[in-house]
């Protein structure tokens, strides 16, 4: 473990501090740990197109624009295999949130999203990636069967 030490203005250091409480963390130290965590996988997702991950894709849309439905459910089925669950929630009389859940090669699900979001009606959508090294704590090395499971096939 390396110590580092920095330095922040008062307005600052107490906005930190309110949030660490907030979020229930125990010090300071784990809340920037988790900090500095999200900043390094997130440069390291935003540059890696090969790997694997998982992500949450989420959009808004108007179930009444014309055929967007279909469309949506037609781009989901032909990239079933990416697709691990998905939620859909009424937001109002037309409007809806669908969140999927997704796992699979970094730059299938990259592209994946971004056919999704290019759809004409959505009205907003994000995808939040996070790297399968991330996931398992160690982007270093790459995964390994578990000893349970030794010899069965993926």
């Amino acid at each position: 473990m390396h110590r580092i030490t920095i330095s922040l203005d008062g307005p600052l250091a107490d906005a930190f501090d309110a949030l660490t409480h907030e979020q229930g963390y125990a010090s300071r130290s784990e809340a920037v740990r988790d900090l500095v965590r999200a900043a390094v996988d997130t440069r390291a997702v935003a540059a890696e197109e090969t790997g694997e991950c998982v992500a949450n894709l989420s959009y808004v849309y108007d179930h009444h624009q014309r055929a967007l439905v279909t469309k949506l459910l037609d781009i989901g089925h032909a990239h079933h295999a990416l697709i691990v669950s998905t939620t859909h929630v009424h937001l109002d009389h037309d409007g809806c949130l669908e969140s999927m859940m997704l796992r699979g090669p970094t730059s299938e699900v990259r592209a994946f999203a971004e056919r999704v979001r290019a759809e004409r009606g959505l009205r907003f959508g994000a995808l939040n990636l996070i790297s399968a090294g991330a996931v398992r704590g160690d982007q270093a090395n790459p995964p390994q069967a578990h000893p349970a499971h030794a010899g069965q096939a993926a």
